[in-house]
């Protein structure tokens, strides 16, 4: 009997944790939201006036009504096969700058060869069912591309061809921002670098994005293929890769022990958000100061390397290299997610005050977690907490209190303690999310190419005067060569049929 209701507990919880269809729930209503406001007025006068004055001036139905920081600049995005020039242009682009997206006619792609950027056809374990296919040609798109393809006009071009580069020289004459990403000196070679080009456009930013660099003693390390490659090798060159992970000594625990690499291209990211505050800070030196453009080089390496927190500052000062801590952090205790019934709790006790407001609240369900650990004179100093044996008592005792327990319940009764606590979320649920609902922060979009697309808004969408915003998802191969040529270069359709019949476009 007991086993059968075990049995029945097991699939209840195994319900709750598979993936729901968007939505599930209808965001809150400003009624509801108000009421939480007005719960702030006892400690702060007129909180809710000021709430509804914040809200009022960040609405996202408004942001479509407003005016774009970055409109009437124009981006030319030349990268192919990486993250990092997409998600540089894609911010760009969301902040209001036209942005042309160059993709090769023919290109070596994950199977052969392709049209267009090769980095359309990245899709996990190659499963062409997890790509979506557009409503007019029909071709299949990964969604790491589509993602980072928001705000992109694309139009093909050869480079490889001398009328493909005259081509792409006087399309760059427009330009403000030029981002591209191929092996060292390659478009130097081709005699449309920013040697060439700024003699052409003498007020270009032109901004490159590699994994060393165009100059140094190992410019040429990797190969040309190599050169595509950049996140992983990135993350491990500057010891993201290393410094992520559980120690060794775990391993016979079952934990871990080897090195993890960042589940996302955090290296790629990281690097095009250096790239796009590049572009800014150098266009605002242009149009203050010099009038004139300038070259700008990212490494990915080096860009993520600056996220390292104090490791190369703790390898100078002490001689050792900071090991991997895994989930906990060696600074603070508690400061740690831990699995309770339905996941993972992230529980924050990074002061006096915490700590023993995490305690109190345990307490009151495991009466033995006040001695072993409030009562410890060891644990008495917050920097003695931080000790590997102080922290294997505290997270263990933790976990004895969260195992029976789900995240929301954790999170109700930590919250009475007003302690800073959450729970670690599923994709799922993070669409599902009550705030972020309501903020629009994921939201559905209607693109005229792909359809109903759930996405994420942009972080710098909460400017009130300025807000950036997402016009469309993606657009399909070359879907814009008739419209930027002829607006550009004023070419007609007889001209542009033409150039693809001898595939320079």
């Amino acid at each position: 009997m007991q086993k059968e209701k075990r049995y029945v507990e097991i699939n209840k919880l195994e319900d709750t944790l598979k993936p729901r269809p968007w939505p599930v729930t209808p965001p809150a209503s400003r009624e509801e939201v108000e009421a939480v406001y007005l719960k702030r007025e006892e400690k702060s006068p007129d909180a809710l006036a000021f709430c509804r004055f914040v809200e009022d001036i960040m609405l996202f139905e408004k942001r479509y009504t407003k005016p774009e920081a970055l409109q009437g600049l124009v981006v030319i995005n030349a990268g192919i096969w990486r993250a990092a020039p997409m998600f540089a242009a894609m911010t760009l682009g969301e902040l209001g700058a036209e942005v042309i997206k160059v993709e090769p006619t023919k290109a070596r792609g994950p199977s052969g060869y392709v049209r267009g950027d090769p980095f359309r056809y990245l899709t996990p374990f190659g499963r062409e069912e997890y790509m979506i296919k557009d409503k007019v040609y029909g071709e299949p798109c990964g969604l790491d591309f589509l993602h980072h393809m928001r705000n992109q006009y694309s139009v093909t071009l050869n480079l490889e061809s001398e009328e493909g580069r005259e081509i792409f020289k006087k399309l760059v004459a427009h330009a403000d921002i030029l981002i591209e990403n191929y092996p060292p000196g390659y478009f130097d070679s081709l005699g449309i670098g920013y040697r060439q080009l700024s003699k052409i456009n003498p007020r270009l930013i032109y901004v490159w994005i590699g994994q060393l660099g165009q100059w140094g003693p190992w410019k040429d390390r990797v190969s040309k293929f190599g050169q595509w490659m950049l996140d992983p090798i990135a993350q491990c060159m500057d010891s993201f890769v290393h410094n992520t992970g559980y120690p060794p000594d775990l391993v016979p625990r079952g934990i871990g022990g080897d090195p993890t690499r960042s589940g996302v291209w955090i290296a790629d990211l990281v690097a095009g958000e250096q790239a796009c505050v590049n572009a800014l800070a150098a266009l605002w030196y242009r149009e203050e100061v010099s009038g004139k453009g300038q070259f700008i080089e990212v490494t990915a390496a080096e860009a993520l390397m600056e996220i390292l927190d104090f490791d190369i500052m703790w390898y100078g000062h002490t001689g050792s290299i900071k090991a991997r801590t895994g989930s906990w952090d060696p600074n603070l205790n508690q400061y740690a997610w831990n699995p309770c019934r339905d996941g993972y709790m992230m529980i924050g006790g990074q002061s006096d005050r915490l700590w023993y407001r995490i305690g109190m609240c345990i307490e009151r369900d495991m009466p033995l977690y006040g001695p072993l650990i409030h009562e410890d004179p060891f644990l008495k100093e917050m920097a003695a907490r931080n000790a590997l044996h102080a922290l294997i008592k505290t997270y263990t005792l933790t976990t004895m209190w969260l195992r029976s327990q789900t995240r929301d319940q954790v999170e109700s009764k930590l919250m009475e303690y007003e302690v800073a606590a959450g729970p670690v979320k599923f994709i799922d649920e993070v669409a599902e999310y009550y705030h972020f609902k309501y903020r629009k922060y994921v939201d559905l979009i209607e693109d005229i190419y792909y359809g109903p697309i759930l996405y994420c808004t942009h972080a710098l969408s909460y400017q009130h005067r300025t807000p950036a915003r997402v016009k469309w998802i993606g657009r399909p191969v070359g879907a814009d060569n008739e419209y930027i040529y002829s607006k550009y270069l004023g070419l007609g359709p007889e001209k542009i049929e033409e150039l693809r019949q001898k595939e320079v476009i």
